[in-house]
């Protein structure tokens, strides 16, 4: 059969036909990549809007903390009527830095009632001990008791010292004080005027950062004056906090009894909170003064200043969920921060971020002025704001912290148990 040749039209369809194909998938192409721009701007901005209101929202409440700073320490302290028997108890472990110091300041007090020191350890050759030698000659007069007992009742080996400390305590009021805390003249008056209050049963106080020399101590002081305190005051402003701290807790004989004593706490990673409230439970109240004692920090190390504040936010976080959970809104530069980046700089998020480290200095400045301290570092506030914000961050993957060298985990309850992996 004979070939029927192709005709003119026969080739125009073709070149039409591959034609239209072509422009189809050139179209295709380009809605997809117009759809996907689209996609990836509605998400850059809906992040942006989030950034920023969660950015917002902390400016707020960092604005609240700052007004609030002052209302706290403008507060009058309790003068006491009488001057009842105290005594101090120290748990020790081991040297730090300035210990003799931190210690010595409890001996020079200006308190006219009768103080007896109790140090403990747990080991008859803990190096501690030298120090309290030495106290023992710089206050020849001082009524002085040290307790060496190995003995345990759980994990938590601070609440075992201070169990086997009690058997020598001589006075009716008791406080209980961390060894990294040291305190000015009046601090045993201010304890004593609060505890005299109707229906107090323990008295704790609040307290700001001293570094130790070096760099990530800082950072160790800004955590504490600049989240922790305003933290705090604003949290017993609003009726939310229910604070109890290792620094300072001061009660009677009779309150720790009515309690259930202290050995029920040995498990538990927050001891402190756990006494607060069980105070709370038999009836009574932990007043805060305004008077506040200065803890040391020593994280000589990044990973030692990230370790240690990633306990303590994890112990915030056993202790009292819904508010750790809340803390979320006390981060006002790092969302400002990232709201900026989602946003690829826009002048709006610019602003936002430039009002945020507004707020922090502001809130720095009120904290620095309120507590009579230098404000020297102020310039990296931003920076710690970020390692700050992701310590909180990375309190919620996992219920484990390191504490004096060991691996624990802690329960929903916040009770503590040895890591398996020990």
């Amino acid at each position: 059969m004979m070939r029927t040749p192709r005709t003119h039209d026969d080739h125009s369809l073709k070149a039409l036909t591959i034609a239209c194909v072509g422009l189809s998938l050139l179209a295709m192409i380009a809605i997809d990549k117009a759809t996907t721009h689209t996609v990836a701007h509605f998400l850059a901005c809906l992040a942006t809007l989030a950034f920023s209101m969660l950015a917002a929202i902390g400016i707020a409440y960092t604005l609240f903390a700052a007004w609030n700073v002052d209302r706290f320490f403008r507060r009058n302290a309790a003068v006491p009527a009488h001057f009842p028997g105290v005594t101090l108890i120290k748990p020790l472990h081991g040297t730090e830095w300035q210990l003799e110091d931190h210690l010595a300041s409890f001996f020079d007090q200006d308190y006219p009632g009768p103080v007896q020191h109790v140090f403990g350890v747990h080991d008859a050759n803990d190096e501690a001990l030298n120090v309290v030698n030495a106290l023992r000659a710089r206050f020849p007069e001082a009524d002085i008791a040290v307790v060496v007992d190995s003995r345990l009742y759980g994990p938590n080996r601070k609440v075992a010292n201070l169990v086997n400390m009690l058997d020598h305590v001589r006075h009716d009021v008791l406080c209980f004080a961390d060894s990294d805390v040291s305190v000015d003249r009046g601090y045993l008056r201010a304890i004593a005027g609060e505890l005299e209050q109707p229906g107090v049963g323990i008295v704790t106080c609040a307290y700001r950062g001293i570094p130790a020399p070096g760099f990530w101590t800082r950072g160790s002081v800004a955590a504490t004056n600049y989240h922790f305190l305003p933290g705090v005051v604003t949290g017993l402003a609003i009726g939310r906090a229910r604070p109890c701290f290792g620094q300072t807790i001061a009660m009677t004989r009779a309150t720790l009894d009515a309690i259930g004593g202290l050995a029920q706490f040995s498990h538990h990673l927050a001891e402190d909170h756990a006494l607060g409230e069980a105070a709370r439970r038999i009836g009574t109240t932990v007043a805060v003064p305004s008077h506040l004692v200065r803890h040391a920090c020593t994280e000589a190390t990044f990973s030692a200043l990230f370790t240690h504040e990633l306990r303590w936010s994890r112990t915030i976080r056993a202790a009292d969920r819904l508010g750790h959970l809340g803390a979320c809104l006390m981060h006002p530069m790092p969302y400002a921060l990232l709201a900026l980046l989602a946003s690829s700089g826009t002048l709006a998020s610019s602003g936002v971020l430039l009002l945020a480290l507004a707020a922090r200095q502001l809130l720095r400045w009120r904290i620095d002025r309120a507590t009579a301290q230098s404000s020297k570092g102020w310039w990296l506030l931003p920076m710690w704001d970020i390692v700050q914000f992701t310590v909180y961050l990375s309190s919620f993957l996992s219920s484990h912290v390191m504490w004096r060298g060991r691996r624990f985990r802690v329960n929903s309850a916040g009770m503590l148990t040895l890591s398996s992996d020990e």
